[in-house]
């Protein structure tokens, strides 16, 4: 093992031994802006995220942005290890963040070191952001109005260092059927509950006019109902919740638009800022990671790459299927590797653009 995969190995360490679950990332940024700066990077921060910018940054040539966040969920309360004491057993390091997406935020501080002096045919902007499992304000959200024109993305995130070209977006509705409330043994009023399940019925066989050709047909699942006070009583309201993973066959607000159109109850949602993402085979992103050995697939989870309205591609050391779990681990040969790879689709990208 080399001496940059070690000492990219040591500050996950250092990571895992801090707690930063989201909106409280202040400290691990502090590492990261330290380690950065102590290998004359130059970083800035703007809340908890640690940005650097490439020697000789011309605003003429395209701009990479290599990112990656250094929040974590809360320890689940199944763990059996400490979440915040990194364990080396083998080739397994242990510890909340070692795999999402510590693995990934480490390995792309060390690629960007790598080019950071050399020169390339685009600039690279290194971003390790906050709050990126709650999505919130002070994370991407306010990142990236500051960091001037990016014209393409490479996210880390835990997918065998395969490349995710896509991932579908997410808007939750809160829907309000509404009726008449009357006595239940006479039949009166109207029951606001039928009316919700004669919407969610259409749900369940509501088909879209269009289909993305990468992220397949929009999905819809109806996950929380609510009505009724008593037994006696028709309800007036019911209340229900529907999950909709959108794709780039319609944006976000138009997708409410033809769900609210085919409901009687009211539709609103929480949000529409978590769009899909979808990369056309043909950019250079997509290019670049065929020619590294990487297979391509659509990511059946959503990360800041939702919020970025340019192209993207996701890739990162370690398992998505392991992220959120108790006694989470990274393996010490995935970083490796992942710090490999990712230079390789540095040097295929610049041969590409």
């Amino acid at each position: 093992m080399d001496t940059k995969t070690t000492e990219a190995i040591e500050l996950l360490k250092a990571l895992i031994a801090t707690p930063s679950p989201s909106r409280e990332e202040n400290r691990t940024a502090d590492l990261l802006h330290a380690f950065l700066a102590r290998h004359g990077a130059s970083p800035e921060r703007l809340h908890n995220n640690v940005v650097a910018r490439s020697a000789g940054f011309d605003p003429a040539r395209p701009t990479l942005l290599l990112n990656s966040h250094h929040d974590t969920v809360r320890p689940a309360a199944s763990y059996t290890r400490a979440p915040y004491a990194p364990a080396v057993e083998g080739d397994r390091l242990y510890g909340l963040g070692s795999n999402d997406a510590g693995a990934s935020a480490v390995s792309l501080a060390t690629t960007f070191l790598t080019f950071r002096d050399q020169p390339l045919p685009f600039n690279l902007v290194l971003a390790l952001s906050a709050e990126e499992e709650c999505m919130g304000e002070h994370g991407m959200r306010a990142l990236l109005p500051e960091l001037g024109r990016i014209d393409m993305a490479l996210v880390g995130e835990p997918t065998g260092m395969q490349a995710a070209v896509g991932e579908r977006g997410l808007v939750v509705l809160d829907c309000e059927a509404r009726g008449k409330s009357g006595h239940a043994a006479r039949n009166e009023g109207v029951n606001a509950l039928y009316i919700a399940v004669e919407d969610i019925a259409r749900l369940r066989s509501l088909r879209f006019e269009r289909e993305s050709q990468l992220l397949g047909p929009i999905g819809i699942a109806v996950t929380q109902i609510a009505a009724g006070t008593q037994h006696n009583v028709v309800p007036d309201t019911c209340r229900f919740v529907v999950d909709v993973r959108t794709t780039d066959a319609y944006t976000n607000e138009q997708t409410v638009e033809l769900l609210r159109a085919a409901l009687r109850s009211q539709a609103v949602p929480r949000s529409t800022r978590i769009r899909a993402s979808a990369l056309d085979a043909a950019h250079p992103l997509a290019r670049a990671a065929a020619a590294a050995g990487r297979e391509s697939y659509v990511s059946p989870t959503t990360s800041d790459m939702a919020l970025m309205p340019f192209p993207s591609l996701k890739m990162g050391p370690g398992q998505s299927s392991r992220s959120h779990t108790a006694d989470e681990y990274v393996l010490l040969s995935e970083i490796e590797e992942g710090i490999g790879i990712y230079e390789d689709f540095i040097k295929q990208l610049a041969a590409s653009v």
